[in-house]
């Protein structure tokens, strides 16, 4: 995301100067950075801690634009610097992407969506770690949700027995570090101690390794139920196969859990009915919004934006991400100075 976006600037014309992310990425980074440096492309590549290097950054005089894609801390202290500076920005932070699940009955494509949602160990800013499910609709929910989490397969996807036996297709890997692991089962600890019902505590004897491997970036999928309110996740994308289910029992309280984290990229209705799905759509805080199907970034032929606090500035989507770095006798799309809030039938 980080050298799409920078790419995007390049062609127009800029140098562009990109810090490492705090949480990984170096590796793969400094390889980008080397073959486009090796192609005559003006890139600077750095690291270090983000709070000690953003004002330097986002305060220069020579910046033209910013991309960020991080949590809503950092985030929201840039915005507010890059609006006072007028400059423009494309600023993706986190938001809780929800499914709600209300009158429906198609469980067998609600179960083909849920575990396609478990690629990447979701670790993905459209993957969806919250369900906001009807009461009476629990039962089935769980036991659709509980037969995929069973279907799953993680580890290492060269751990076999011999040479000669295929690789197995696994659902996921590891997550991004080791502390990102470790964290994540802390917060999960964190949320059953609060009052959260542990329905999955999944372990690792189940994963494919290969003998003595190191697996401490490994973790196998958890679900809370009923998360606390003071949950650090009740709020927030947790960014690895940690979900939570919130049981709801009137449409206020559906729409209420669905926006918890003030704006979201993508959210989903699973449903029967598709006059309530349209009448839910307008109000839910997210960009995108699917019906019996989840939403991506991937849908290409559609811009790609957030709402409420997950998103500031421009939108990515083909020729409107050149135009948020160009000038011209267009529309400029995003919410900084003389943007319009959304693109035409966004």
């Amino acid at each position: 995301m980080l050298v799409h976006a920078e790419l995007a600037q390049l062609l127009a014309g800029s140098a562009v100067i990109a810090k490492t992310p705090s949480q990984g990425g170096f590796h793969a980074l400094t390889l980008s950075h080397a073959l486009m440096v090796r192609a005559g492309l003006p890139v600077t590549l750095l690291s270090g801690i983000g709070g000690d290097l953003s004002d330097a950054l986002i305060s220069s005089p020579q910046l033209g634009a910013l991309a960020f894609v991080g949590g809503r801390s950092n985030g929201r202290k840039a915005a507010s610097t890059l609006a006072d500076l007028r400059r423009r920005h494309i600023l993706e932070q986190e938001g809780l992407n929800t499914w709600g699940i209300w009158n429906f009955s198609q469980w067998p494509l609600l179960a083909g969506h849920l575990k396609k949602g478990f690629e990447y160990a979701k670790q993905r800013c459209t993957a969806y770690p919250r369900y906001v499910v009807q009461r009476r609709l629990l039962p089935d929910f769980l036991a659709t949700y509980q037969e995929v989490i069973a279907s799953l397969k993680f580890g290492n996807p060269f751990a076999v027995e011999s040479a000669s036996d295929p690789l197995p297709e696994l659902d996921f890997g590891p997550v991004i570090s080791q502390s990102k692991a470790t964290d994540l089962r802390a917060r999960y600890e964190e949320a059953i101690v609060a009052g959260g019902i542990p329905l999955i505590r999944g372990g690792l004897g189940v994963g494919r390794f290969i003998p003595g491997q190191d697996q401490s970036a490994y973790i196998a999928p958890a679900c809370v139920l009923n998360p606390p309110t003071g949950w650090s996740f009740h709020h927030s994308e947790p960014f690895g196969p940690i979900d939570s289910i919130v049981i709801v029992d009137t449409e206020s309280e559906l729409l209420s859990a669905m926006n918890v984290s003030n704006g979201a990229l993508v959210a989903s209705i699973a449903t029967d009915d598709p006059d309530f799905a349209a009448r839910l759509r307008p109000d839910v805080q997210s960009f995108k919004f699917g019906v019996n199907t989840p939403r991506s970034r991937g849908d290409r032929e559609e811009v790609f934006g957030g709402r409420g606090a997950s998103w500031r500035g421009a939108f990515v989507g083909g020729d409107l991400l050149i135009a948020a770095f160009t000038d011209g006798d267009r529309p400029l799309c995003g919410n900084f100075p003389n943007g319009s809030l959304y693109p035409p039938n966004a």
